[in-house]
């Protein structure tokens, strides 16, 4: 099931991208960034409460509150950086080299979680890596 939730995550990330494009002219990109997280917030609670989950926040320990707060920054980050991106690039070369992402997790995962690695995970990446590399060298 998980390889469907990631083809769905993988399609509204496509969404994602065309909307905050056209979102994004003509306004500050940290505005946008801004309201975007507004609705994301609203959005995810509204979930947490539907699926009667919010009771679980008391059994997360301190490295739980240390990771999601780490994870949430550096997430902050990424879509200050992306929206600054999609608002004076190409879409379709902004997303392709933001996808560089992957290939960055596939290096962590394997150094920092040990998670196992083998020729179809190199292959990919190097796909990934060499599209990547591919748009940002075009002039």
């Amino acid at each position: 099931m998980w390889k469907w939730y990631a083809v769905l995550s993988a399609v509204f990330a496509a969404l994602t991208a065309i909307f905050a494009k056209i979102g994004v002219k003509n306004v500050d990109s940290n505005l946008a960034i801004a309201i975007r997280t507004c609705v994301i917030i609203v959005i995810t609670w509204a979930v947490v409460f539907a699926s009667n989950n919010i009771m679980e926040i008391k059994t997360l320990t301190r490295n739980n509150w240390a990771f999601l707060i780490l994870s949430g920054i550096t997430t902050g980050l990424s879509w200050l950086f992306y929206f600054k991106a999609l608002q004076t690039g190409d879409t379709s070369k902004v997303v392709p080299i933001d996808k560089l992402s992957v290939v960055f997790t596939i290096i962590l995962s394997i150094l920092i979680l040990k998670e196992p690695f083998n020729w179809k995970v190199l292959l990919g990446g190097l796909c990934i890596a060499g599209g990547s590399l591919i748009i940002f060298f075009d002039k």
